[in-house]
């Protein structure tokens, strides 16, 4: 009988004790709208007048060729969480493919990215309240909004999950009314009171569809790429979703078609009604649209729209670092309490010390403009940390097919055309970080991006000390279970084989002997005298084998 061992990569070392699992608490629809909410941030209603500024008409081009590549990142994402149900997150993946080094740096450095987000999310939630209540204080929607999160999520993975459905949901309602909008001034033939026509000739019309030439159009990704940060969540949410086999495909897949809709053909109406260089890039283009179209309460309105956004990316922030501190715990890469979870499967000092980390944002509301203007450059840092963060994904994926090629023949999500779709991906962040060397505050960023990493380092060497089996564990297979799960196969190891051979034989069958397993060929099989133990009673005991040693899996 021939074991799969060696077409697997290891299994992540998590605890199977009932305290210490995931809830599987959220549904398809939750998972749908995640996703949907991770693809459309902040950046997209506030942002998009300065791309559109920089880039004239072809900032649809970076939006779909950002949001194609992701795609792809996605793609490989979904393959090898689906390789293995053990695995909760990326970090997982990159602990067990590139070793604990990479799951130490991957980790800690995905946790630092979305609590600089969440800062930046607290500061622009304050600046949307004051927009109806100028007199409030400053520091009173930041920590109501850090509260109310946190006792949301304190409560129950699916209060996460609904959260952020109806915030996804509001964004749609935005988007697609904006669409309606403009294809009914467009079919009117609706005049501006400057003068300009609706009419779909305003994307080429005016200078070609590349008006600001290649540097206008390489400009363009400096700002659009950060808006596609937090795409990679709905592969977090997975782990504490029902079925993650049948939804997460369908959530990865339909990101492309969400691309399409949520940025290209929002912005292609937009410039369509009003002529690019018309739009003030200080403006939120959705209030200037809602606005000639005579609703005047646009401004209000979106102001509305766009504090759920940036409260809906708070909220994915404080839920995905909890998880990846829960995820570090476990690997002895944080401190222990950070795995411990409530009665309700919530990891509640993680949440909890996440939430603290944010208080520092609120500080920075009452300093001057010039320590905001840090706070940007942190932000920045933040992106080209997420790259750092897509792109190990990206080289799990392809050892992962190095390593393990018959996994990948028997995955039910194969990543098309993989390996060579993985080197593109990885020649596109390369091309990012040069094209974000060219502007000053993102220059700032690569400059001091080096300094969390030498952090970094010198954290994990502290950890290799303390903790210096786990170095070794990166250079061995991690113990494997009798079996794992893919899609609704076993796949069999070492350990169930063993197990069927000191089984008893079935009741009339005689034991195998060696005359038996040296036979090669078919022939010689079908010559071994009757009574002879078959490869039926092998699968049998073998399945029966399997059902007695199956550990249960995680969040079930």
């Amino acid at each position: 009988m021939s074991s799969h061992q060696s077409d697997r990569p290891p299994v992540a070392q998590t605890s199977t004790q009932p305290d210490e699992t995931l809830e599987r608490g959220l549904g398809n629809r939750h998972l749908q709208l995640i996703a949907i909410g991770g693809a459309i941030g902040t950046g997209l209603f506030m942002g998009s007048g300065k791309t559109i500024s920089l880039a004239g008409p072809s900032i649809l081009l970076v939006y779909a060729i950002i949001g194609t590549l992701l795609f792809f990142v996605m793609r490989a994402m979904g393959e090898l969480l689906l390789s293995n149900l053990k695995y909760k997150s990326f970090r997982d993946i990159a602990e067990d493919i590139l070793g604990p080094w990479a799951g130490f740096f991957s980790g800690w450095t995905y946790w630092f990215c979305w609590i600089v987000i969440g800062m930046a999310d607290l500061t622009a939630v304050t600046a949307y309240v004051q927009f109806w209540w100028a007199d409030v204080p400053k520091w009173l929607p930041a920590t109501c909004l850090v509260l109310l999160l946190l006792g949301l999520n304190l409560i129950a993975v699916r209060l996460f999950g609904e959260v952020e459905f109806w915030f996804a949901m509001i964004k749609i309602v935005a988007i697609i009314s904006l669409i309606v909008v403009a294809v009914v001034m467009l079919i009117a033939a609706f005049t501006s009171p400057e003068g300009h026509q609706a009419t779909i000739a305003n994307l080429w019309n005016d200078g070609g569809f590349f008006p600001t030439g290649g540097m206008g159009f390489m400009a363009g990704f400096q700002i659009a790429f950060f808006a596609f940060v937090g795409i990679e969540l709905v592969g977090t949410a997975a782990a504490e979703t029902k079925d993650p086999v049948k939804t997460l495909p369908k959530a990865i897949n339909a990101i492309p078609l969400r691309v399409m809709l949520f940025y290209v053909c929002a912005l292609a109406a937009i410039m369509a009604v009003t002529p690019w260089r018309s739009i003030d890039p200080s403006v939120s283009p959705f209030v200037s649209m809602f606005s000639l179209a005579g609703f005047g309460a646009a401004a209000a309105v979106v102001n509305f729209v766009v504090l759920t956004s940036a409260a809906s990316s708070a909220n994915s922030g404080i839920f995905s670092t909890s998880r990846m501190l829960f995820g570090l715990s476990l690997d002895d890469k944080a401190p222990k309490s950070f795995g411990q979870l409530t009665r309700h499967k919530v990891p509640a000092k993680g949440l909890i010390f996440s939430c603290c980390c944010l208080v520092p944002g609120v500080v920075l509301l009452y300093l001057s403009d010039s320590i905001i203007g840090a706070f940007t450059i942190a932000t920045s840092v933040a992106s080209v940390l997420f790259i750092f963060v897509w792109s190990v994904i990206m080289c799990c994926y392809l050892v992962y097919r190095r390593r393990t090629p018959g996994l990948h023949e028997a995955s039910p999500y194969k990543m098309p055309f993989g390996i060579g779709l993985s080197w593109l991906v990885l020649a596109f962040f390369v091309v990012m970080l040069v094209i974000l060397a060219f502007e000053p505050d993102t220059r700032m960023a690569l400059i001091a991006t080096p300094i969390w990493f030498i952090a970094l380092g010198i954290a994990y060497a502290v950890h290799r000390k303390r903790h210096p089996d786990d170095v070794r564990k990166g250079h061995e297979p991690a113990t494997m279970p009798p079996y794992s799960v893919l899609a609704n196969e076993f796949v069999l190891s070492d350990e169930i084989a063993d197990g069927a051979a000191d089984a008893a034989p079935p009741a009339g069958v005689r034991a195998p002997e060696e005359a038996d397993i040296t036979a090669q060929t078919e022939d010689d099989w079908d010559d071994q005298p009757d009574g002879a133990w078959t490869t039926d009673d092998d699968l049998r005991v073998v399945v029966e084998t399997a059902k007695r040693e199956r550990p249960p899996v995680p969040g079930s």
